[in-house]
């Protein structure tokens, strides 16, 4: 009877040490500091990822609410002064830009609209807000991108020096036996598995949310290319 409530107490301390919190608590320090570090860098991935999905929500409903005003054949004016004045989203700044540029060309005396150096800066202006405006909402991806390749061997990093730890206690202690090697090697193999998981969302968000990116991208460039067209038949109807 006293045999059996030993073993019972034996696997359950066994159990106890190679749950997730005791393999940490009984990590070396080296190993305790990769596996902090991985799930901080998980947490911040996970929050980019939140981010990032509510972002392309809002400024994709945004764009679609501005293009359906913009056709709707209201006066370009009028929207200029609601909207494009401060641009509260992508698509409205790409506009303000445009129609700003164009504004204060028309406002020159003996300006020719419809010549090319009024049509060029229109363009550049449109193209400055796509760069500028692409690259807020691409901002922090460049972290996913980085965590993705990087933490599984930061993880491995963790697993070798877990293990040699390992094997150094082993020859201090003279003892092979597997109740002494196991806990050990899972402390370590368990930094490699915080890195996978760390590593795959990361992987995977980086990859949908360029994806994304570049499809919002071609969508300020093509309204842009058509406002631009817009513009410089208004410009050759005024002239």
């Amino acid at each position: 009877m006293d045999q059996t409530v030993s073993s019972s107490a034996l696997g359950a301390v066994a159990a106890a040490g190679l749950s997730p919190l005791g393999l940490f608590l009984h990590a070396s320090i080296v190993v305790k500091l990769v596996m902090i570090g991985l799930v901080g860098c998980s947490i911040f991935v996970w929050a980019v990822i939140v981010e990032k999905f509510f972002l392309f929500r809002r400024v994709n409903r945004e764009a679609t609410e501005f293009e359906d005003r913009f056709w709707s054949g209201g006066s370009l004016d009028d929207l200029y002064d609601s909207d494009g004045a401060k641009p509260l989203h992508p698509l409205a700044a790409v506009f303000g830009a445009a129609m700003g540029e164009w504004r204060r060309s028309a406002r020159i005396p003996g300006v020719d609209l419809a010549r090319g150096g009024v049509r060029d800066r229109v363009d550049r202006a449109i193209n400055i807000t796509v760069t500028r405006e692409i690259e807020r909402v691409n901002r922090r991806v460049v972290f996913l991108a980085t965590v993705g390749p990087v933490a599984p061997f930061v993880g491995l990093f963790g697993t070798v020096w877990g293990i040699m730890h390992s094997f150094s206690a082993i020859a201090a202690m003279h003892n092979t036996n597997l109740s002494v090697v196991a806990p050990g090697i899972s402390e370590a193999l368990f930094a490699t598995a915080i890195g996978l998981v760390t590593a795959i969302p990361a992987y995977i968000a980086y990859n949908v949310i360029s994806a994304a990116v570049d499809h919002f991208a071609e969508r300020l460039e093509a309204f842009g290319t058509e406002f631009a067209a817009i513009l410089s038949r208004q410009s050759e109807e005024r002239s």
